[in-house]
């Protein structure tokens, strides 16, 4: 017994999740004694629940996302509008991090190779607007010069990861939602503290929530300990507030500026299959070797200033050295919460409303708001080919329940939706008429779409664009569509509870 105590006291999470609990049982008891010891107390939070509702359906915000917190104030009007005003997306629950993380758009005029936005949208036009989009807001262009490759499972990618770390001579960047001790992380880890030995610049960043099952508490001063440079991510503090929902979700390897590597692949065993959790684990990523990488080095190093608070004395000094034979085009980019554009969604919407033959998708969560319901029912009406591909088995029930809630709306527009039956698909990825992709970290969910910090690579008229195709078509195979007889085996219970569920999904 008190072995199993020493366990949970021990256990970050739940010690974590007992201290929000204690605090929002004090705020709730707090709320009620001043409400039987003062009569106007109850009419002030009433009109401040009023006032917070007005805010919410005037505010610039997803409406789904303000349906959701509508209800919720409107279901607990004594206290919703106090719960929305401090642990709401406003600017007073904003403002902590906002104001820390201003990232500075790169100057690449004085790196000795120009960027291609331009080349792409000269040679391409029907990509200009997506690429001048992401250019213009993220600060990061398109570039050409640059060898692709893309890996259909984790262990391809582990295998090559391995091979370019060991020829690192200068610096290598690691960025992770999730680190944990086993076989792929501690031979990474092997490699990184040698090169750190040699002089090799090594930093690593991962995510302290994301990591908080995985990783003890203080596992950033192990790896200092090493030589290697090491931060967490928005530390976790158990309290009431919103910015704990602002994950860094990103996921990248950038070796010498001259190589980098993006996907949905965490550095834990599960995703290269070496421990089996949900069945086969299903992921993929790419690798750039050139110029693209450019962009890739300066969104890691941004990252770094606004976590450790150094700056970065002259980007050109990480940029890359090599060129490659152009593969089509290339441009890495990111998302913030931090701001009212969401990049990420938006360059989906972009792919989906301009196909003309078909839209391919893989994501492992499905939690949709009404532009991009929108948007695959016009798509699939107009007589695009739009497929959407999710895990067969499940990692989080609840926000399975809530994917499988879509199937029925989508199916009858014309969407085909597949189930990955040999496990977990946690691929995330968009391919659309043969000449554009998207691979990265961005999940079609609002956590990714609105409150993490997340980063893909579009691809236009590159082989990965046929890759991607390809590895989706070979995942169909393997995969149970979703039919008519599918959808009328499900519970109405469920049914009921799932669509439920839906209207507090931008709050899970």
């Amino acid at each position: 017994m008190r072995r199993l105590l020493g366990r949970l006291l021990g256990d970050r999470r739940v010690v974590g999740g007992l201290l929000l609990i204690l605090q929002l049982v004090i705020v709730l008891y707090g709320l009620e004694w001043l409400s039987t010891r003062w009569a106007w107390v109850p009419y002030l939070f009433t009109v401040l629940s009023v006032i917070m509702v007005i805010w919410l359906v005037r505010k610039y915000d997803n409406p789904t996302y303000k349906i959701s917190w509508i209800i919720v104030i409107l279901l607990l009007p004594l206290f919703g509008g106090v719960f929305y005003l401090f642990w709401g997306n406003t600017p007073l629950n904003r403002a902590r991090t906002q104001h820390q993380y201003e990232p500075k758009p790169p100057k690449f005029s004085d790196y000795m190779r120009l960027p291609a936005t331009e080349q792409l949208a000269k040679e391409h036009p029907h990509h200009a607007a997506r690429a001048h989009y992401i250019a213009s807001l993220d600060g990061m262009p398109a570039w050409t010069n640059t060898e692709t490759r893309y890996f259909r499972v984790g262990e391809e990618m582990f295998s090559s990861m391995c091979d370019e770390l060991q020829r690192a001579h200068k610096f290598i960047f690691l960025e992770y939602f999730i680190i944990e001790e086993g076989v792929m992380w501690n031979t990474i880890l092997d490699i990184l503290k040698c090169k750190a030995q040699q002089g090799v610049d090594v930093r690593v960043m991962y995510d302290d929530v994301g990591s908080i099952a995985t990783l003890p508490q203080h596992y950033d001063r192990y790896l200092s300990s090493l030589g290697i440079r090491a931060v967490r991510f928005n530390r976790f503090i158990p309290t009431l507030n919103t910015y704990l929902n602002y994950r860094n979700h990103r996921k990248m390897m950038i070796i010498d500026g001259n190589v980098s590597y993006m996907g949905g692949i965490n550095l834990a065993d599960e995703y290269i299959n070496k421990k089996v959790r949900f069945g086969h684990w299903k992921d993929t990523g790419i690798m750039l070797c050139g110029e693209g990488t450019a962009n890739m080095t300066a969104l890691f190093l941004q990252m770094w200033e606004y976590v450790t608070g150094e700056t970065v004395p002259v980007l050109d000094d990480y940029l890359p050295t090599v060129k490659r034979p152009a593969d089509g085009y290339v441009q890495p980019f990111a998302d913030s919460p931090l701001d009212d554009i969401n990049i990420g969604e938006s360059t989906y919407l972009q792919i989906i409303h301009s196909a003309r033959k078909y839209v391919y998708i893989t994501t492992p969560y499905l939690v949709l708001d009404n532009e991009m319901i929108t948007a695959l029912t016009i798509a699939a009406q107009s007589g695009v080919d739009v497929r959407i591909l999710t895990p067969g088995i499940p990692d989080k029930k609840l926000v399975y329940l809530i994917t499988r809630s879509y199937y029925q709306q989508l199916h009858r527009a014309g969407v085909k939706i597949y189930e990955y039956r040999p496990g977990f698909l946690h691929a995330k990825s968009i391919v659309a008429d043969d000449d554009a992709a998207v691979v990265g970290t961005i999940n079609m969910d609002f956590r990714s779409f609105f409150l993490h910090f997340e980063c893909a690579t579009c691809f236009y008229n590159s082989s990965v664009v046929a890759a991607v195709k390809q590895d989706i078509l070979e995942t169909i195979n393997v995969s149970r569509q979703i039919d008519d007889l599918w959808l009328h085996k499900v519970p109405w219970l469920r049914s009921i509870a799932a669509s439920v569920l839906r209207l507090f999904a931008p709050l899970l």
